[in-house]
């Protein structure tokens, strides 16, 4: 009966020395935070059973405790205030994450440098992290409830089934199904040596795209300016048809009039044959001929300075065959006197052909 009268004058006194706050007012080994510290409150999605006097650490050294948690009614979200020591510097946009020690271990939260973002500036007394800077692990209980869903009604039973149709459908296949396995592989080599020429192609593509954006208004007008156009065609087509009718059957009546006139017209041009073969030997001539024309039209021009013409033309004819040779003198128009003659050259006894001599002269 002492004992127990000790026990409850005791606990008494623990009850009365703690204050309203009870038992989580007694500071526990460890885990209070010593000395001068600062306040800052964290808000959690759910906090679990995270209780007061819980540890705050960095990586596995602990800064802190959990000092208090509430539950703020607008949002239903846990206000966890955490006190830390003075000495513990961490960046304003530090992250937060409630975990646990071991498997049935106790809860703590843990802050940390932001995982994806450049630490900003540093955590002080009455700052707030809020709910998308915090995290919590999953309950073992949670764990263990996706896994009973997956093995007794989830996908786990059918693996069996899928397993067997895979089997079933493959069973005789093996060669094709390898080529098939080939072919990918090749392919995918294929694209991935190409990838350059893709990565231009979806460039190029991405540039066209743009421009015609940028052309849109212009297409658009090119659209309505087409519509009329489609309307004549369409109004026209009876015509159209027709006249590709006629060109149908003019294409027949060519064909029927090549292959009777074909005897014909091999004929003829077997005739032209030699013709053409005498064109071809006199082409020499007909080269030489060709370039006194030429001259002849250089020359014209300069004969004829002004309103009239004086041409005068001497004609040499081989001795041989005419004694004298004939001079010819032409003075269209009011022209002055013409200059003195210059006597034909001597041509040589042993000509036997009909030499020519045309000189021109201008005044």
């Amino acid at each position: 009966m002492r004992r127990r009268l000790g026990l409850l004058l005791a606990a008494a006194t623990l009850v009365a020395s703690t204050g309203c706050d009870g038992i989580f007012g007694v500071d526990l080994p460890g885990g209070a935070a010593k000395g001068p510290t600062y306040r800052v409150t964290v808000v959690f999605e759910d906090v679990l059973d995270l209780v007061p006097q819980s540890a705050v650490k960095v990586g596995d050294v602990s800064i802190g405790d959990v000092e208090k948690i509430t539950l703020d009614p607008g949002t239903f979200q846990a206000r966890v205030r955490v006190r830390i020591r003075d000495t513990v510097h961490l960046p304003r946009n530090a992250e937060a994450h409630l975990r646990q020690t071991s498997l049935l271990g106790e809860k703590f939260v843990e802050l940390a440098q932001p995982a994806d973002a450049a630490p900003e500036g540093v955590l002080a007394d009455g700052d707030v992290i809020d709910a998308s800077r915090s995290t919590r692990t999953p309950e073992v209980e949670e764990v263990f409830t996706a896994l009973s869903a997956l093995l007794n009604g989830g996908g786990i039973g059918n693996l069996q089934t899928i397993a067997a149709e895979l089997s079933a459908a493959l069973a005789g296949r093996e060669g094709t199904v390898r080529s098939a396995f080939r072919n990918v592989t090749a392919l995918v080599t294929a694209l991935d040596q190409r990838k350059g020429d893709i990565v231009r192609a979806i460039d190029a593509l991405d540039s066209l795209t743009k421009k015609l954006a940028g052309q849109r208004q212009t297409i658009a007008q090119a659209l309505d300016t087409f519509t009329p156009a489609l309307t004549v065609l369409a109004d026209q087509r009876a015509d159209l048809t027709r006249l590709l009718t006629h060109l149908s059957r003019l294409g027949r009546v060519g064909t029927r009039v090549v292959n009777a006139s074909r005897a014909d017209t091999v004929a003829s041009l077997r005739l032209l044959a030699p013709i053409l073969d005498k064109v071809v030997a006199a082409r020499g001539d007909l080269a030489k001929a060709l370039d006194q024309v030429l001259l002849l039209t250089k020359l014209v021009p300069r004969a004829i300075p002004g309103d009239y013409l004086q041409l005068y033309v001497e004609v040499f004819i081989d001795p041989m065959n005419l004694p004298v040779a004939p001079k010819v003198a032409a003075r269209p128009g009011k022209a002055p006197a013409a200059p003195a003659r210059v006597p034909a050259p001597a041509l040589p006894a042993t000509s036997s052909a009909l030499d020519w001599l045309v000189r021109i002269g201008v005044s």
